[in-house]
C-alpha cells in the first residue's frame, strides 16, 4: 500500500531546501496542500505524523507542525487525539473544457484520413438503458451503428453508437463515404455540446478479434455524449469507443487561463 510520503518525488522533497525565500514551513504546507487539492492525497487518508514529515523532508518537527497547523486552519485536514490527522477535503475533478468546433474538425479530419469498416448500420429498438438515457419514446427506433476504423491496414478503433433524430435512411455505403458528422448536418442535426469520459477496459472476444489483440488486453475506453439544441438540450448521439493503445493516442493541449 502506497503511503502519503511515497507520493512525492525526490525532486519535490529536495525542492524545500532550494533558494525559495518562503519559510520552510510554508513550502512544506504548499506542497501538501497542492497534493490534497488536486486529489493526489484523497479524502479520508491519514496524514504522516509530524515526526515522519520532519524525517522525510529533512526539516524540524516544529516546521512540520506549523505546516500541519496551516492545513488544519484551512479545513483541509482534521486532527483527532489518538486517531491522527486525516484529510477532510473532498476533491471534485473539474471537466476539461475545449472549443467544440475545433474538436469536431479534428474528428472529421480523422474520419477522412482513415478507413472505416461498417459492421452494422440499422434502425432498431435501443436497449432499456439507452432508451432511458436518450429519453427515446417507447416503441420508437433509433439508428445503431458499429464500425471499426483502421489506418495503414491496422485497426485502431471500435465504435458502437445509438443516434436519434435522423429522418432519412442511412446506409452502410453512406457511412463509408462520409463522416457521421456530415450525415448529421445533412439531416439538420447540429451538435452544440459534447461530453467525453475516458477510462480503460479489458478486451472481450469481439473487441480482441476486430482490433487484432488478445482477449483481456487493455484498451482505452471513451464514452461520448453528443447533444443538440439548448432549450431543451437533447442527447442525440451516444457512442462508446474502444481504442488500441499502441495505435491510438488521445492528446489534449491545455493552457492556463490568462
Amino acid at each position: 500500500m502506497t503511503t502519503v510520503l511515497e507520493l512525492f518525488s525526490l525532486n519535490q522533497i529536495q525542492s524545500l531546501h532550494g533558494e525559495s525565500p518562503a519559510p520552510l514551513y510554508h513550502q512544506l504546507y504548499s506542497l501538501l496542500k497542492g497534493a490534497i487539492l488536486n486529489g493526489t492525497i484523497a479524502s479520508g487518508v491519514q496524514m504522516p505524523t509530524e515526526q515522519q514529515l520532519a524525517e522525510a523532508f529533512d526539516v524540524s518537527r516544529i516546521t512540520a507542525k506549523r505546516a500541519m497547523d496551516e492545513l488544519a486552519a484551512e479545513a483541509l485536514v482534521e486532527r483527532r487525539r489518538g486517531k491522527g490527522t486525516h484529510v477532510i477535503h473532498e476533491y471534485k475533478p473539474k471537466p476539461v473544457k475545449a472549443p467544440l468546433v475545433g474538436m469536431l474538425q479534428d474528428l472529421e479530419s480523422m474520419g477522412r484520413q482513415t478507413h472505416v469498416k461498417v459492421l452494422l448500420c440499422e434502425k432498431k429498438a435501443p436497449p432499456t438503458h439507452i432508451r432511458e438515457l436518450m429519453q427515446v419514446p417507447e416503441g420508437e427506433d433509433v439508428y445503431h451503428m458499429i464500425r471499426v476504423r483502421s489506418k495503414d491496414g491496422e485497426p485502431f478503433g471500435y465504435y458502437t453508437s445509438w443516434t436519434q433524430g435522423l429522418t432519412s435512411r442511412i446506409t452502410a455505403s453512406q457511412v463509408k463515404k462520409k463522416t457521421r458528422l456530415e450525415l448529421f448536418r445533412e439531416q439538420g442535426i447540429h451538435l452544440t455540446h459534447v461530453t467525453q469520459t475516458i477510462s480503460a477496459v479489458a478486451a472481450d472476444e469481439e473487441l480482441a478479434r476486430e482490433l487484432k489483440t488478445e482477449v483481456g488486453a487493455p484498451l482505452i475506453s471513451l464514452t461520448r455524449h453528443s447533444y443538440s439544441g439548448t432549450d431543451p438540450e437533447v442527447l442525440v448521439d451516444y457512442m462508446q469507443l474502444y481504442y488500441h493503445p499502441d495505435r491510438f493516442q488521445y492528446r489534449m493541449d491545455l493552457e492556463l487561463e490568462k
